[in-house]
């Protein structure tokens, strides 16, 4: 607004106005002060005061300033911050009051008048101070005869920049400076003949906070705070604690020696650079604020098995004076047992649930009352007494009609001493283990119940004992259905449902399926369900065979059972050792061996055929069963296959094993068949051909076996015929024969005119013995056959044959040329008959059947001719 226009407004007469009114300037902030005229006193309602600031005669920011009746007579003052640097233009503020629509005339005053502005021609402000973020202006103040060009600033990046212009000499540049620098920023104004420049610096103001102080001699203050970010100004925080500098205050801590009393104080901190000032605040007793420092000469006074009593000593004697809570921490390895002691000015304390026959570095520390901790004292080493060990954990594991009973070693810190031997004990029965076994076998009856009892010792005694129950075992007992499961990470995550039967936890076991020669186990506590297992000895593609069982009073029960891997494994390739391919017309099954668990590295889910032929067509046929040991392909043709078997795992398919097979025709099995059929036929035919030509023609070229030697008695012809015959120890008379008078010589009867007559005995017919040195005849067995050619009313009906030579039927009569090479029949008498003469002898009918008296077969005798002299 201009000034002739303020002047308008302000000829009327107010009964309130300001008076003594001061206008000082810092950089570029404006700070008025005045005060009320005597006559605003009288007032009873609040007065207010309007101001207004011009810059280079252009109203620039309006504002009002209320003040109440009670504030009336007071000092009064406003600041404000200009945008332009006071060196760059005229700034003034005009003031008035306003009471009840009544105002005051406007009083004017200036900041740096004319003659006390810079006449040099620069840039402005020089070294200025700007927060980060900010948005800041510079001007540039030209000689007269130089034009301006422009303003930017060098090595930084600023954004929204735009120049503007104050008046004929006077130009400004405003821009946001976004980031902080750590150095400073050039701010140039290039004009025809020449650059004008200036330094601005571009940070952050103090951002400290969290103030706390404390004590720890009751004669010094410690105060601590956190340090703000970085202000990126070349001149560092300057920090004061109750009006005293602190010269490691950008650490973040002063200390302050004063005597330290009861009661609560309040402790000031400040923190400032050239863009602003923060004031930190902190009200507290510091005597219940002693950061303590370390106990020390630290002592065990007293040591036990389980326990230890320690004291120590203190460097302020005015600690004993407080309310203290100590802290004492016994460490060995990863096992650590703490004790907390209160009282006032403490200096002893006892350690409690310390291992027996264990190291310990022991450390104390106190505190007051719900302060911070002190220091850890230094460590002070001892070591706890033996004691007896602890209880063992006792297992079993049911093997056939034998019961394993397995305990886990003891370790340091549960045998308290070094075990010297193991006890166990079941029925009446007691017996003693070395340390370096953890197990035993014992031969007992699996059908009952068994109580077995075992306890560890040291030189300081006896375990508490341990007892396992075996269950009995039933041939006809209830078996538990096992499950897949799949580990993770290395281990099983095991869960199952409650059981009524728990009543003192579960045991899982578990041993490799294959190779379970020793098992391992934990133990569950009745609210849990679940359990992750881990153990050093699992192995990755080994099948491990986990049970779980309910505790009780009695025989663990035996609830479930699992069979799993920790990690599968891939099953390498040709698992299938025997594949073999059978033909039915036009498919084909694949079958194999079925796959052993020791090969199976991954659970088998189930196998895959894959068959495909010369076009490369690939077909397949897959089973969910993990135990089926073929596949069938159908509907095929006649031609050569591929067949690849593969087994299905969580892992994809592995252990593929191919075969390569041609399929036959149906008609080319026929033709097999019809060959084969042939083939016998024809073998058979062969056979038959040759064994009847074979008796046609022996029949043909009489060739027959050599014929028996027989050997006739002394006048045979005269008298009886004695025929010797050996059979058991037995002998029968053979009948004697007599020729017929009348009779030719070729016709024989017996006596009884029959033609021939048997002695009969009891057990069969036998000739008489033969006279000394003379040979016997052979008898032959006899095999009837009819006469065709003899007459119907010839008495002889029979011939005695021989049993390797069958003569032809119907020939009865003796044939000496087919005894050609066989000795002359030999009589006693000289008797020599013709060589060529037909020597008969007469079928002998018998009787036959059984009711005949005597029971024989006929039979021919052939005899042989004598040897020619």
């Amino acid at each position: 607004m201009a000034v002739n226009h303020l002047t308008a407004l302000s000829e009327g007469v107010s009964h309130c106005g300001p008076q003594n009114m001061t206008l000082s300037s810092s950089d570029q902030k404006l700070l008025l002060t005045w005060e009320d005229e005597p006559s605003c006193s009288a007032l009873k309602d609040a007065v207010v005061y309007e101001l207004l600031v011009l810059i280079a005669d252009k109203q620039e920011h309006h504002d009002n300033v209320v003040v109440t009746h009670d504030q009336t007579g007071s000092t009064h003052s406003w600041n404000w911050t200009s945008y332009l640097p006071l060196e760059c233009a005229t700034h003034s503020v005009w003031l008035r009051s306003r009471y009840n629509n009544q105002t005051s005339p406007w009083v004017k005053e200036k900041a740096l008048p004319e003659n006390q502005r810079s006449k040099r021609f620069e840039v402005y402000p020089r070294d200025g101070a700007f927060e980060a973020g900010s948005t800041a202006t510079f001007c540039c103040i030209l000689p007269a005869g130089e034009r301006f060009h422009k303003m930017y600033l060098s090595g930084y990046n600023g954004v929204n920049m735009r120049s503007t212009r104050i008046s004929n000499q006077t130009y400004a540049l405003t821009l946001n400076l976004n980031e902080a620098s750590n150095v400073c920023i050039d701010v140039k104004c290039k004009t025809n003949r020449t650059t004008y420049g200036a330094c601005a610096f571009v940070g952050y103001p103090p951002g400290d906070k969290d103030l706390q102080c404390e004590t720890q001699d009751l004669k010094s203050v410690e105060c601590r705070w956190t340090v703000g970010r970085n202000t990126q100004f070349w001149s560092r925080t300057k920090y004061q604690l109750q009006g005293s500098p602190c010269p490691d205050g950008s650490k973040g801590r002063c200390s302050l020696k004063m005597l330290v009393k009861a009661g609560e104080t309040n402790w000031t901190l400040t923190a400032s650079n050239r863009l602003g000032t923060v004031e930190l605040h902190d009200r507290a007793d510091l005597t219940k604020r002693v950061r303590m420092f370390a106990p020390e000469e630290v002592t065990a006074s007293t040591i036990n098995s389980r326990n230890v009593s320690l004291k120590w000593r203190w460097t302020v004697d005015e600690y004993e004076h407080l309310n203290l809570t100590c802290e004492v921490q016994g460490v060995h390895g990863e096992t650590s047992s703490t004790s907390k002691t209160s009282g006032v000015g403490l200096n002893a304390a006892v350690l409690t649930d310390l291992m027996p026959n264990w190291t310990y570095e022991v450390t104390v520390r106190c505190r007051t009352e719900t302060w911070r901790w002190g220091n850890w004292s230094r460590g002070l080493d001892f070591h706890t007494k033996g004691d007896v060990p602890d209880a063992l954990d006792v297992w079993m594991q049911m093997k056939e009609n034998q019961v394993v009973v397995v305990w886990k070693m003891p370790l340091t810190n549960q045998s308290h001493g070094e075990i010297t031997d193991y006890e166990v004990t079941w029925a009446n029965t007691t017996t003693r283990v070395p340390p370096s076994e953890h197990s035993l076998t014992l031969r007992l009856d699996t059908s009952e119940e068994h109580n077995i009892t075992v306890t560890a010792w040291n030189i300081n005694g006896s375990s508490s004992p341990s007892t396992v129950t075996t269950p009995n075992i039933s041939p006809d007992g209830t078996r538990v259905n096992s499950s897949w499961i799949t580990g993770s990470n290395g281990s099983f995550m095991l869960s199952w449902p409650v059981s009524p039967a728990s009543s003192c936890g579960y045991i899982i076991d578990w041993c490799p399926t294959l190779d379970c020669q020793t098992v391992d186990w934990i133990k569950v506590p009745a609210n849990s369900t679940n359990v992750t297992i881990f153990s050093k000895s699992f192995r990755d593609g080994l099948r491990y065979s986990l049970s779980i069982y309910a505790c009780t009073e009695g025989a663990p029960v035996l609830l479930e059972r699992r069979e799993g891997y920790v990690r599968e494994i891939r099953i390498e390739e040709k698992l299938f050792k025997s594949l073999e391919v059978k033909q039915q017309e036009m498919d084909a099954e694949v079958s194999w061996e079925k796959i052993p668990v020791r090969q199976q590295p991954a659970f088998i889910r189930g196998f895959t055929l894959y068959y495909w032929n010369k076009d490369n067509t690939v077909f397949n046929v897959s089973t969910d069963d993990p135990e089926a040991t073929s596949l069938t392909a159908r509907n095929l043709e006649i031609t050569s296959y591929t067949f690849m078997v593969a087994a299905r795992t969580a892992l994809g398919e592995c252990g593929n094993s191919s075969i390569i097979v041609t399929l036959n025709s149906l008609t080319d099995d026929l033709f097999k068949s019809i060959f084969i059929a042939l083939g016998l036929v024809l073998g058979l035919l062969t056979l038959t051909t040759v064994l009847c030509y074979r008796n046609w023609a022996c029949i043909k070229y009489k060739v027959y076996p050599p014929i028996p030697k027989p050997v006739l008695m002394d006048n045979w012809l005269t008298s009886a015929v004695h025929l010797d015959l050996r059979r058991e120890a037995d002998v029968s008379v053979i009948p004697e024969l007599h020729p017929k008078p009348g009779v030719s010589g070729n016709d024989y009867v017996s006596e009884a005119g029959m033609p021939f007559s048997f002695i009969q005995t009891p057990k069969g017919y036998y000739n008489k013995p033969l006279k000394k040195n003379t040979p016997p005849l052979l008898i032959l067995p006899y095999t009837d056959v009819p006469s065709p050619s003899g007459p119907p009313s010839s008495p002889f009906r029979g011939v005695f044959p021989n049993p390797s030579y069958d003569p032809i039927p119907g020939d009865h009569w003796f044939r000496p040329e087919l005894l050609e090479g066989t000795p002359a029949i030999q009589t006693s008498d000289g008797y020599h008959p013709q060589n060529q003469a037909e020597t008969l002898i007469p079928t002998v009918d018998v009787p036959h059947g059984p009711d005949s008296p005597m029971s024989c077969e006929s039979a021919y005798i052939l005899l042989p001719q004598l040897p020619s002299t």
